[in-house]
């Protein structure tokens, strides 16, 4: 064995004598339960996997691949204590299944939740970052299934930018977006994207336009047979399909940059690490914002209100006609005020945007008109016009309401995008996700999910935290504290609708590499069909703010019962290598 193996083998066996040695009661008494002398064999694994994991289904074969699944134990047909706290602890026993779609995906598109970037090219802020192609990658990447692109005609008014409009953000040329959406488009999931287009163009560049798209994506274009459609295709059959959405160019031709933006940038340049270690905690729904938010909401209806003498009719006269025929989903806002905006036509389907701010208000005595639009129309909900910095707001507002097109800034990090980031971890990751049946049907009397109403309790979760392990490997040892190693703490907790949001924490356990805390929280939620899990590890710090050892949300319709290996993630969403928590998980 040459020196390299033996410190490689060395190490592995020091860190898991580790683990094992701090190993609570329970973990130890389930592998006397479940083995033999100290031996489990693959029988006994898989009564462990259909008793406790609830694994109603496991078979000898499946037990046998787990123990298979250990590079040391490929020819052998049993575990050993450690060996079998090194399986719990893998990545063979996630806390859900993100390889593989769970879902009906024959529905039509506005009875999924879709992942929804808002202004997708921009680098940082949303006044003066660059514009580029390369967030667009990175949010195809990740699996995100709407990109916006804001086109603008260039400063010699012959070809087409991209680029936040009147702000200082430096353009990028909308054909290397389109280029780089078609090279990446299907990487993460095969499922359709939607381009978003803000259009600020006249009918000779729309004319462009239709041109670029259509020899950039060819025959993958989704481009319907009807001017409207009387109901979205399903993502089933859109599957590599590029599907293109836009609203009449005259709503856009009074866009004011919000008055935040006017007076310059006070917080230029700031980033998520200047508020907090893990950003700031995700506000609540109860009820609108306050202070300046009736002024801001103002703005945004403003920007996004149709010019009362320019009616739909007009615009169809001037836009260009192979450009109008690129329009698969439809958007636009109706004259008429909010009456007229939530109208279900049982004729044709359309897209309607509204700000986080509109929402809010028109939600306060409207939810259920919201969620009856929802069934069968799409809306999209994005970020008020002062969020500046790229930072989001709470989606469970448009998520409760049915809203498909929960718009974010994909750019940033903090907890809001943590949970977008944990909603879209369902159905395999593939970026789309069924609605609760709730938020799709009517009952007898054309009633509906009330998202104000209050229900009774449908289910408990029991989560009982054991223990961490990887921060020794993944961090400097010197990264929490100078001299000692560090003091852990866990916040566990659910974002959902208002009666179950809730935040607990943990005891801090001092100075250890793999805490081991042992406790149990019960989660009793009414509707955990919207519920998200929150995990974060934080290390207490005396003097100054506590520092952040990671964190993941789970969508809690997916976490599978038993014990589990929940990796933790970074404040960008990127998981360690080895940084994990071993969870229990149970719902009675």
């Amino acid at each position: 064995m040459s020196k390299q193996t033996y410190r490689v083998c060395f190490c592995f066996r020091r860190r898991f004598r580790l683990a094992v040695a701090e190993a609570p009661d329970e973990i130890r008494g389930f592998f006397n339960r479940y083995s033999e002398n100290g031996l489990m064999s693959a029988d006994h694994l898989r009564r462990f996997l259909v008793e406790v994991q609830k694994q109603e289904n496991a078979t000898l074969e499946d037990a046998q691949a787990a123990i298979n699944s250990l590079q040391e134990l490929k020819h052998l047909n049993i575990l050993h204590h450690h060996t079998f706290f090194k399986y719990l602890f893998g990545d063979i026993n996630p806390p859900i299944d993100l390889k593989r779609v769970q879902q009906d995906m024959t529905a039509p598109l506005s009875h999924y939740f879709i992942y929804t970037g808002h202004n997708s090219y921009l680098t940082g802020n949303q006044l003066s970052s660059d514009c580029s192609d390369v967030p667009i990658i990175q949010a195809l990447q990740r699996g995100v299934r709407v990109i916006e692109l804001d086109i603008w005609p260039n400063s010699n008014k012959d070809g087409i930018e991209v680029l936040h409009g009147r702000t200082l953000t430096t353009p990028v040329e909308l054909i290397k977006c389109l280029r780089s959406i078609k090279e990446h488009a299907f990487t993460a999931s095969d499922y359709p994207v939607v381009i978003t287009l803000e259009d600020h163009l006249t009918p000779d560049l729309q004319a462009k336009v239709a041109e670029m798209v259509t020899q950039t994506f060819g025959d993958i274009l989704f481009c319907p047979d009807s001017d409207c459609l009387k109901e979205f295709p399903s993502p089933e059959s859109l599957k590599k399909r590029i599907i293109i959405s836009t609203k009449p160019p005259k709503e856009y031709m009074s866009a004011a940059v919000p008055k935040d933006a006017q007076e310059g940038d006070s917080q230029n340049g700031k980033t998520a690490s200047d508020e907090e270690a893990w950003g700031k905690e995700v506000p609540h729904l109860e009820g609108p914002a306050s202070g300046n938010d009736k002024e801001e909401t103002e703005e945004d209806e403003d920007d996004d209100e149709e010019d009362p003498d320019e009616g739909v009719n007009r615009f169809q006269k001037s836009l260009a006609p192979e450009y109008r025929r690129l329009i698969a989903i439809h958007a636009g806002k109706p004259k008429g005020g909010m009456d007229e905006c939530l109208k279900v036509d049982p004729e044709k389907v359309r897209r309607l945007s509204l700000s986080e701010q509109q929402l809010e208000k028109v939600a306060e005595d409207r939810g259920t008109d919201i969620v009856r639009f929802t069934q069968r129309n799409i809306l999209r909900v994005y970020p008020k016009g002062t969020r500046i910095t790229s930072s989001n707001y709470n989606p469970l507002i448009g998520w409760m309401h049915g809203a498909q097109m929960v718009a974010f800034n994909m750019q940033g990090f903090g907890r809001s995008l943590w949970l977008m980031h944990g909603m879209f971890k369902s159905n395999g990751g593939c970026g789309y996700v069924k609605k609760p049946d709730f938020l799709l049907k009517s009952g007898p009397n054309n009633e509906v999910f009330d998202p104000r109403a209050t229900l009774p309790v449908k289910t408990t979760l029991k989560v009982r935290i054991y223990m961490g392990e990887g921060w020794y490997y993944d961090f400097r040892h010197t990264h929490f504290d100078q001299y000692s190693p560090p003091d852990f703490y866990t916040r566990v907790g659910i974002a959902g609708v208002p009666a179950d949001v809730v935040m607990k924490k943990t005891k801090t356990i001092e100075d250890n590499w793999i805490p081991v805390w042992n406790e149990e929280f019960e989660f009793q939620l009414t509707v955990p069909e919207l519920a998200l899990l929150r995990l974060e590890v934080h290390e207490y710090d005396m003097s100054e703010k506590d520092d952040f050892g990671g964190q993941t949300v789970l969508p809690v319709s997916e976490i599978q019962s038993g014990i589990r290996a929940v990796p933790l993630h970074d404040r960008e969403g990127k998981k360690y290598n080895n940084v994990k928590l071993l969870v229990h998980f149970d719902f009675v």
